[in-house]
């Protein structure tokens, strides 16, 4: 039985990007994209040329992309202009994409209100729109925006719309649920009705989640017929976000109803991937992850004691719908001592290190990790912090550097600039080096002052020489007079390694200094450096 193939488009870029609070710069557009490519995902919508200068850049940038096509955003041509003359349509030809998703009012209401133009005129828009786009060979897609409002509202009015693009050679009608108020049963129910004049290969659907329907009536409107499903990595999205795509597409890919019918772009060894490009993009945000997102939150596949957690050791069917391992995720074992135990010893086997069930130093390390993780520390996103910690209950971290004392100052001069400076006494070989350094920030002129001065430290002189501070965040735990402040730190090198440090203190800059000085102690065990005398 030959399968259909479904499509999966992303708007992150793009109506991910209208998230209140949230920006991407260039590079975490860039970032973000070629995480989606290597995800496998068939459409990449990178924004809208021409409406920003960050936009109109990334397109600019013609990236090589293995997997997906790069799309651009726009919307149809504005009343009384040519669409050969429309500077917002020439912006997004020129943005050098195979494919276009243009959006265009198919609500009568909307015309009227927010156009305020004919119905007639808005049909003549989407329709010389489409012509464009296709007589200069792109892939033209139409959003029908506000489509199940329009459909509820006007039908007859709602598929002119949709018609004016289709039969003028668009390769996808996009029906958007705009404002999120639809729910599956109607969707199903529009999605077929729509389906009698518009083939279901050339129907998709976009969905917002003011509801809580998004993922729900993305699947309704596949089961009714539709083959493109939009969304966002974790959800992202205007108001209450858009269909999360985390979530549609491990169901595509392993559910079996969906699985036995459909073909998707995405690989088994892509879809491995999927954990990580939903908390690369939680790390992009610096925001604390969602654990409790299907497939890929952290606690997805957590289990909290008593029948739970002894039929799961048992066979973890009893209460796992799907292996976690599969979207690149762990099982989490909680509650109990014998619980924790096990977690631990799984958590030390994937870093390399075999040890005894009964070995004393599990008991120490598990009370290390739950004494920490109570004052703030995290270790789901610093692993390089946890193998650490992991090892040095081992024995197996020699002393490096010692640092005997810092001192950092912050100042604000006449052409009232901010300053920081910093000064570190470390010790080699029972050697006392002087480090100093400046910064446009506390942390930036610690790492300087260590960086810059690493030929003072000689024998490890050559291994810290590529060392870079790549990313630098602070999350307040809590707020008042007993704040507790998390800074993660993700560091570099040149041989494409990344890291991830943490540390916690009352203090932000001490809570910096740690995550620093783990990355530094990360990097030399790593390279092999000899232990100082």
């Amino acid at each position: 039985m030959s399968k259909e193939r479904l499509y999966i488009f992303d708007t992150t870029l793009r109506d991910g990007a209208q998230t209140q609070g949230v920006h991407f710069s260039l590079d975490e557009k860039i970032k973000i994209a070629h995480a989606l490519d290597n995800l496998g995902v068939d459409y990449i919508e990178g924004g809208w040329p021409g409406a920003n200068p960050t936009d109109t850049q990334f397109f600019q940038k013609k990236l090589k992309l293995k997997n997906s096509s790069f799309t651009a955003f726009g919307m149809t041509k504005k009343s009384g202009r040519s669409a050969e003359n429309d500077p917002g349509l020439s912006a997004i030809l020129n943005s050098n994409t195979n494919s276009v998703c243009l959006v265009g009012k198919s609500w009568d209401f909307h015309v009227d209100v927010a156009l305020g133009i004919s119905n007639e005129e808005n049909l003549e828009n989407i329709s010389e729109t489409t012509m464009h786009f296709v007589k200069n060979k792109k892939e033209f897609m139409f959003d029908a925006e506000h489509f199940f409002d329009g459909y509820k509202a006007n039908p007859k009015y709602a598929l002119k719309c949709i018609k004016a693009a289709y039969d003028n050679g668009a390769r996808w009608i996009v029906l958007c649920d705009t404002n999120g108020g639809t729910l599956p049963h109607e969707v199903s129910k529009i999605v077929k009705e729509v389906s009698e004049h518009i083939p279901g290969n050339n129907l998709g659907i976009h969905a917002h989640n003011d509801t809580g329907n998004a993922v729900a009536n993305s699947i309704a409107a596949v089961l009714s017929g539709a083959r493109q499903v939009q969304g966002t990595i974790n959800g992202l999205g205007e108001r209450c976000g858009n269909a999360n795509l985390m979530s549609l597409i491990p169901t595509f890919y392993l559910k079996k109803e969906f699985n036995d019918s459909f073909e998707i772009n995405i690989k088994e060894k892509n879809i491995k991937n999927i954990t990580q490009c939903s908390r690369l993009l939680d790390e992009i945000l610096n925001r604390k992850p969602n654990k409790h997102l299907p497939y890929v939150g952290a606690a997805a596949f957590s289990h909290k004691g008593g029948l739970h957690v002894s039929a799961v050791q048992k066979d973890p069917k009893t209460y796992e719908h799907i292996n976690p391992e599969d979207v690149g995720n762990n099982r989490n074992i909680v509650v109990s001592d014998q619980s924790g135990r096990s977690n631990i010893i799984s958590r030390l086997k994937t870093i390399g290190i075999n040890i005894e069930e009964s070995d004393p130093k599990i008991k120490k390390l598990l009370e290390d990790v739950k004494d920490r993780e109570f004052i703030g520390y995290s270790y789901d996103g610093a692993d390089a912090s946890f193998e650490l910690l992991a090892r040095r209950a081992m024995g197996e971290i020699p002393r490096y550097i010692s640092i005997k004392e810092y001192d950092v100052s912050v100042t604000k001069n006449a052409k009232d600039e901010i300053v920081s400076k910093a000064k570190a006494n470390l010790e080699v070989d029972g050697e006392k080096i002087v480090c100093e350094g400046e910064g446009n920030g506390p942390v930036h002129a610690l790492d300087n002052a260590i960086r810059n001065n690493v030929n003072k430290l000689e024998k490890y002189a050559e291994y810290l020489k590529d060392l870079k501070l790549v990313d630098y965040k602070v999350r307040i735990l809590n707020t008042g007079t007993e704040a507790v402040t998390r800074v993660s730190i993700e560091s570099t090198d040149s041989n494409g390694k990344n890291w991830f440090t943490i540390g916690v203190s009352a203090n932000i800059i001490d809570a910096s200094f740690k995550a620093l000085i783990d990355s530094l102690d990360y990097k030399l065990f790593k390279d092999k450096a000899p232990a100082s005398l």
